[in-house]
C-alpha cells in the first residue's frame, strides 16, 4: 500500500495515441464546420421557413458547436498530456521530437477554434433572426 503502480508506455504506444487524438480532433471539427457552412448557404430558406425553423437551426448548431468544442478540448488536452509522456522517453525520435515540440500549439484547438465558432454563430443568429 503507499506505492502507486505505473502503466509502462513507450514511445511506439505514445505516438500512436497521439496520432488517434489528433485525428479525433480533426474529426470533431467536421459537423460543426458543416453546419455551419450549410447554414450560411440556407439562411433565405431558413428564414422564410418560419420561427420554428429559425430557432431549431440555432439550438442544431449550438448543441453541434458544444459538442464539437468539448470532443476538440479534451482531444487537445489529452494530445499535450502525451506530447509531456514523450518528452519524457529515454529515447527522443525526430517524431517524439517534432510532437512535443508542436504541442503547445493544440491551445489554438482549445480556444482560438471555439472563440471563432462562437463568433460565427453570433453572425449566424443576428442572419437568422433579423428581419428584412
Amino acid at each position: 500500500m503507499g506505492r502507486k503502480k505505473g502503466v509502462a508506455v513507450n514511445e511506439q504506444h505514445l505516438v500512436y495515441a497521439w496520432g488517434t487524438l489528433r485525428m479525433q480532433l480533426i474529426v470533431s471539427q467536421l459537423a460543426p464546420t458543416f453546419l455551419l457552412i450549410t447554414t450560411i448557404g440556407l439562411v433565405p430558406v431558413i428564414r422564410s421557413a418560419g420561427s420554428y425553423a429559425v430557432w431549431a437551426t440555432i439550438g442544431i448548431l449550438l448543441a453541434s458547436g458544444i459538442l464539437g468544442a468539448v470532443v476538440q478540448f479534451s482531444a487537445a488536452t489529452e494530445a499535450q498530456a502525451v506530447a509531456a509522456e514523450l518528452s519524457k522517453t529515454t529515447k527522443h525520435s525526430r517524431i517524439a521530437t517534432s510532437i512535443s515540440a508542436s504541442a503547445r500549439l493544440l491551445e489554438i484547438a482549445k480556444y482560438v477554434t471555439p472563440t471563432i465558432f462562437i463568433a460565427i454563430f453570433v453572425a449566424l443568429c443576428a442572419a437568422l433572426l433579423t428581419t428584412t
